[in-house]
């Protein structure tokens, strides 16, 4: 089946947000992070010697993709997005180009990537990926540096390790580390129905371009978000938490600063990710949650729209979905 015929009919899916950030469950050293919890390296300013400790300390026993995935099923969703590295730099696949994954730098020693693609090729839900084109605080050469709208850190580069950025050059980071980690999430983990990139700044036209035709060497149905930037994508994902009031129409560029740079789909073709609480992440002491009733209201009228509902979760540092997520998304399942 053609993936944007499938896309469009799809209306629901589940997004989780999981890595080392986890750990840390939004506090550092008495404070609590103000921002998202994925972002607490950046909003702390944590040295990456000190943060890449948590790597030795990530043991998630109570992971079970399987389990997972059923909770995905169960809530009605067509198909499963995974952050498969944020912009911490840690990826969770084992990769050959950067030791820096939960494989060879965890106790752990397992590629979730991998548990759960092969999770969802079992219960029969579509399996996509998400990764971190441009900002990687882990790499002295990671993007963003030129960039100085606001964000959920001190910066969208890592400034406290690396403060010297007239020495930053992202085409270093771009080859030695983002695309040979695209080309093993493409390659070693059977069919993907769409890569979810994300904050496109400092990557150039010709760099989005690379990445395009790139997933489309290895997987030509995969479908790519707008997040890849310059234009270069199959389908819109609006902005964080964005719910319109009228269906998206009409070839018009967004507002400069929108991250994604366009608000038109040639294929007609659009997502809304959402949030149930205040963060992506896993934050302890958020309890913001929304009700069912609000994620079934929020979804029956994007779908009415012919926008996608992508509904994130954020499991803790044991790999465990949280009870109030779990809650709400099998009340609001129909």
């Amino acid at each position: 089946m053609d993936n944007r015929f499938w896309f469009r009919q799809a209306g629901y899916g589940m997004m989780a947000h999981w890595g080392l950030y986890s750990l840390l469950a939004g506090e550092y050293r008495g404070r609590r992070c103000t921002t998202y919890a994925e972002w607490i390296q950046s909003c702390m300013a944590i040295p990456n010697a000190e943060y890449e400790q948590l790597a030795k300390c990530f043991d998630p026993m109570y992971f079970d993709a399987d389990e997972w995935i059923r909770l995905a099923k169960d809530a009605g969703m067509e198909y499963f997005v995974f952050t498969s590295k944020h912009h911490d730099g840690f990826a969770m696949f084992r990769s050959a180009a950067d030791p820096f994954n939960i494989v060879d730098a965890t106790p752990f020693k397992r590629d979730v990537v991998e548990e759960l693609a092969n999770a969802c090729a079992r219960h029969g839900l579509k399996f996509g990926l998400y990764y971190s084109q441009e900002l990687d605080w882990h790499h002295f050469h990671g993007g963003g540096y030129d960039r100085q709208t606001p964000c959920a850190g001190v910066s969208w580069d890592n400034s406290w390790d690396y403060p010297e950025r007239e020495k930053k050059k992202f085409s270093v980071c771009f080859e030695e580390k983002i695309k040979p980690q695209v080309a093993e999430i493409l390659k070693n983990y059977g069919d993907l129905c769409l890569i979810w990139f994300d904050v496109p700044y400092t990557i150039t036209p010709d760099q989005s371009k690379e990445l395009f035709e790139m997933v489309k060497k290895y997987q030509p149905e995969c479908l790519i978000n707008s997040r890849l930037g310059n234009g270069a994508y199959d389908y819109v994902s609006l902005g964080d938490n964005e719910y319109p009031e009228a269906p998206p129409s009409g070839d018009i560029q967004a507002d400069p600063n929108e991250l994604d740079g366009y608000k038109y789909s040639p294929y007609g073709l659009y997502e809304t990710a959402g949030t149930l609480n205040s963060s992506w992440g896993f934050k302890y002491y958020d309890q913001n949650w929304i009700t069912a009733e609000t994620v079934v209201a929020r979804r029956e009228k994007l779908n009415s729209y012919g926008i996608n509902y992508l509904l994130n979760v954020g499991p803790d540092g044991l790999g465990r979905i949280p009870s109030f997520s779990q809650e709400v998304l099998r009340k609001a399942a129909r």
